[in-house]
C-alpha cells in the first residue's frame, strides 16, 4: 500500500498512522522527519533548511519537494509507505505524482477521515496529559479512574496544553480547512480520495481503512 492519510487536527490520524505502519509495515514519512534528518545530515537541501529557519522564514515548495525527491530517488526508499503531512498543497500533489511515476510507485488511495469541527472541538478541548509519563486521557470518553491523577504513573495534577483551548483550535480547523479546500477535491478529480468516517472505536476505524485502500 501506498497512501496518504488527511484529516484535521484531533481526528485520529496519528493512531491510525500508528497501526499502519506497525502492522502493515508502511514507512511512514514524514517531511518534519525528513527536514531534520537533512539539517542533521548537513546535506545541500539541508543547509538550506537550516538557512531558512534561522532567519524564521516558511521552508519553500522548492525546498520541500526535493528533500521528498531525495528520499525517493534512493537507492532504499520504501516500497510501501504512508505520507504524514506533505502533499500540502495541489502544486505539491502534482510535483509528488510525477515523481512516484518517475519512480514506479504509484499511490494506492489517498483516505480522509471525516470528522465534522465540533467534534474536534469536543475531542481536543477534552484532552487531558500526563506531564510526568504523556499518557493522555479524555475527560469523557477516557477519564482517569481517579480525579486529574494518572492511572499509569500515580502522577498528580493531569494537564491540558495551554493550546487546546477553543480559540486556538478553530484556528488549527481554518488552516487546515484553507489547505485541503483544493486537495480533496484534486485527489477526488484522480479517482484517488476514499472518505472514511473517523467516528467509532479504533479499531473498526483502522479496518474501514484498509477496506477503502482496498477498492
Amino acid at each position: 500500500m501506498r497512501a496518504i492519510l488527511l484529516g484535521p487536527p484531533g481526528c485520529g490520524k496519528g493512531t491510525q498512522a500508528k497501526l499502519l505502519t506497525q502492522r502493515k509495515g508502511m514507512a511512514h514519512i514524514s517531511t518534519g522527519d525528513l527536514l531534520r534528518d537533512a539539517v542533521e545530515r548537513q546535506t545541500p537541501l539541508g543547509r538550506q533548511v537550516k538557512d531558512v529557519m534561522k532567519a524564521g522564514g516558511l521552508v519553500s515548495d522548492e525546498i520541500v519537494n526535493g528533500i521528498i525527491a531525495e528520499r525517493f530517488r534512493a537507492k532504499d526508499r520504501p516500497g510501501c509507505f504512508l505520507m504524514d503531512g506533505y502533499p500540502r498543497t495541489v502544486a505539491q500533489a502534482m510535483v509528488f505524482a510525477d515523481l512516484l511515476h518517475e519512480v514506479g510507485l504509484p499511490l494506492t488511495g489517498v483516505v480522509l477521515l471525516a470528522v465534522d469541527d465540533e467534534e474536534i472541538l469536543r475531542r481536543i478541548s477534552g484532552r487531558l496529559t500526563c506531564p510526568n509519563c504523556k499518557t493522555t486521557y479524555h475527560i469523557d470518553s477516557n477519564p482517569p479512574r481517579s480525579d486529574r491523577k494518572c492511572d499509569v504513573c500515580g502522577y498528580q495534577p493531569l494537564e491540558r496544553r495551554a493550546d487546546d483551548n477553543e480559540a486556538t483550535i478553530r484556528r488549527r480547523l481554518k488552516a487546515y480547512h484553507d489547505v485541503t479546500t483544493e486537495l480533496v477535491p484534486y485527489y477526488r478529480a484522480c479517482g484517488l480520495l476514499r472518505e472514511v468516517k473517523g467516528l467509532g472505536d479504533i479499531e473498526t476505524i483502522h479496518q474501514n481503512i484498509l477496506k477503502a485502500l482496498k477498492t
